[in-house]
């Protein structure tokens, strides 16, 4: 019989081998560290105590402009991580998810999961637990197959080289004056964007130094235009946070030729491909969306699951986002 118990330390951790950076020790001790942060990780091990299955989660704290001024929310990337041989793995995490539900639900306003490998994983026993699907889209780009060049628009490749022309220069951040330079542009980024949650420089500095991390700056006179955050784990890349001065540094087309450095820098490295983990709401029209889509990645149809304890409220949008079906 398998038994489920979940950790908040990474000293307390037993052993198990960690391939996917999203659900690893080496996160949840950069979670612990982190403030505004809380990491847990669920453990499932069977009969002879041998580990099974794990998944990491973390509850982030938001501040708000109004009251109560102070929320949070759980949030889990991916279906979490199996050992091999393992075949009941929807039964499995089950179990890891309504462990998370019972010990957060009086703690956090709502659980956010998303990042599922698979479609309909686990879609039976997540509606069986009141989480309701939300239809959101997915962007990746395969560059085993082709090279980026191949792929991109050829309007937006003229952009970038345009913008390369005039003098705007994408490189590594390697040093504390870059570091500065691009948080202070991630913040200015997401002053007025309350539903992006961005964490402290601390937590950049510790996956960097993590080295499953790198982070990407576009310079224009010395000065940072562009950002990128790009984490690699197994043999994908996976975009994480951007930032850029779209408006008064339009003319150098400071996201396109940020994320272009990182999609053709992860090419000649060998990674398979580039994973968008935040292509904007699922409205059908969004301009970030097709923004990217122009790289030549594909869109795919997935779920981005949702709870929130108020019963009330959380009836209320599984009917409102059944109904209007986006």
């Amino acid at each position: 019989m398998m038994r489920t118990r979940i950790y908040e330390h990474v000293v307390e951790l037993p052993d198990f081998p960690c391939r996917k950076y999203f659900h690893s020790r080496q996160l949840m001790q950069i979670y612990e560290d982190a403030q505004r942060q809380k990491p847990y990780m669920v453990v499932v091990s069977d009969d002879d105590e041998q580990v099974v299955a794990h998944l990491l989660a973390v509850v982030r704290q938001h501040r708000l402009w109004i009251p109560p001024f102070l929320m949070q929310h759980a949030w889990i990337i991916g279906e979490g991580e199996y050992e091999r041989g393992v075949n009941n793995r929807e039964e499995v995490f089950d179990m890891m998810v309504s462990a998370l539900k019972n010990k957060l639900q009086h703690q956090v306003l709502y659980f956010e999961l998303l990042g599922f490998e698979q479609k309909m994983f686990g879609y039976g026993a997540l509606r069986r637990m009141d989480f309701f699907p939300v239809k959101w889209m997915s962007v990746h780009n395969s560059l085993h197959s082709a090279s980026p060049q191949d792929r991109i628009s050829e309007r937006l490749l003229h952009r970038i080289e345009n913008g390369i022309a005039r003098g705007a220069v994408t490189k590594k951040v390697e040093n504390d004056e870059e570091f500065d330079a691009f948080f202070k542009l991630l913040s200015q980024y997401n002053w007025l964007k309350p539903y992006h949650y961005q964490p402290p420089a601390s937590f950049f500095r510790s996956l960097m130094d993590d080295g499953h991390c790198q982070i990407f700056i576009t310079l224009f006179h010395g000065h940072v235009i562009g950002a990128a955050v790009c984490i690699y784990s197994e043999n994908d890349v996976y975009l994480w946070y951007s930032a850029a001065r779209r408006k008064s540094m339009a003319p150098l087309h400071p996201l396109s030729v940020t994320l272009w450095k990182a999609m053709t820098d992860a090419h000649e490295a060998g990674y398979d491909h580039v994973r968008f983990l935040n292509v904007g709401m699922p409205f059908r029209r969004n301009p970030y969306r097709d923004f990217i889509l122009r790289f030549g990645g594909k869109e795919c149809s997935t779920y981005r699951w949702f709870l929130t304890p108020i019963k009330w409220v959380n009836h209320f949008f599984t009917w409102l986002w059944r109904g209007i079906g986006i």
